[in-house]
């Protein structure tokens, strides 16, 4: 047995020299080749799957989807600070949340500029649903305190909607077009529509927004893991070749090693491109 197995690796090493050049060559132009399939990479929109498709909790969500629809288009953005109900503030968060309104990619926004509050209608004998804040007079900054007053002691309703009596936090709730949701106009909308809007809200008051909810999370989360792909490998790639030349102590072991690993992170992302697959978090860890 020991006879017949040295001599086919004897045979099997001897085949391998004798085409030397022929295999490096075919190895470089499959190199080549799948470089040029990472132009076929993509980050996913949607969250990454961990079961197989044909599993009992799958099969479970799918009929959800199908028979209540998909429900992670909501954004939250809320805060938590006195000096909201000022003018400038208040002029500031109106400007906001009609610039959001206003985008083609939102259904819906709710906010302290929506609320409506119930009014008895005299002549007709009947209530009627009046806006809580009259715009005309949201300069007026002895109209902004009684405007807080009512809304922490007179609209129960709204507690735990839109505003947390314990805490005096407020927070509004932006519903993009569902359509939208699984694909790049969400990320466009996020990261080129909201986050400067919501920058330029914080630099023109100071008040620090907090914002959640699964499209913003999802949207913030793949940006950052498209970024810092580059520098886990770059940091994988640094490690390993300290690695190899603790052990090796060569400096021409070390380069032909770190040669076939960069080879290998090429492959893999070139086979993901090759079959046009999307990064998604369990992807991204392969190369490094």
């Amino acid at each position: 047995k020991n006879a017949v197995q040295v001599g086919f690796w004897e045979k099997l090493a001897r085949i391998i020299l004798k085409n030397r050049i022929s295999i490096l060559v075919g190895v470089a132009a499959l190199t080549i080749f799948l470089g040029y399939q990472w132009k076929n990479l993509s980050m996913t929109y949607t969250e990454a799957n961990l079961l197989p498709k044909n599993h009992i909790a799958n099969k479970d969500y799918q009929k959800f989807l199908d028979k209540f629809g998909e429900e992670g288009n909501l954004v939250v953005i809320g805060f938590q600070d006195k000096k909201f109900f000022t003018p400038k503030n208040y002029a500031a968060w109106n400007e906001l949340m009609t610039g959001l309104k206003n985008s083609k990619e939102v259904d819906l926004v709710v906010s302290l500029n929506d609320l409506k509050k119930l009014e008895k209608d005299t002549v007709n004998e009947k209530f009627v649903l009046a806006p809580f804040i009259d715009q005309s007079k949201a300069t007026d900054p002895e109209y902004l305190k009684k405007i807080q007053y009512d809304l922490f002691h007179n609209l129960p309703f709204y507690e735990g909607l839109l505003y947390n009596k314990e805490s005096g936090s407020i927070r509004s709730a932006i519903y993009i077009n569902k359509a939208l949701v699984n694909t790049a106009e969400r990320k466009t909308f996020i990261l080129e529509n909201l986050v400067p809007k919501i920058d330029k809200f914080e630099k023109t008051t100071g008040i620090d927004l907090r914002v959640s909810g699964m499209p913003y999370i999802r949207t913030i989360n793949a940006d950052n893991m498209k970024g810092e792909i580059g520098l886990f490998i770059g940091a994988a790639l640094l490690t390993v070749s300290l690695i190899f030349f603790f052990f090796f102590r060569s400096y021409r072991a070390t380069f032909i090693s770190i040669c076939i690993l960069i080879v290998g992170v090429i492959w893999s992302f070139g086979t993901l491109g090759l079959f046009h697959y999307k990064n998604t978090i369990l992807t991204a860890i392969i190369p490094p």
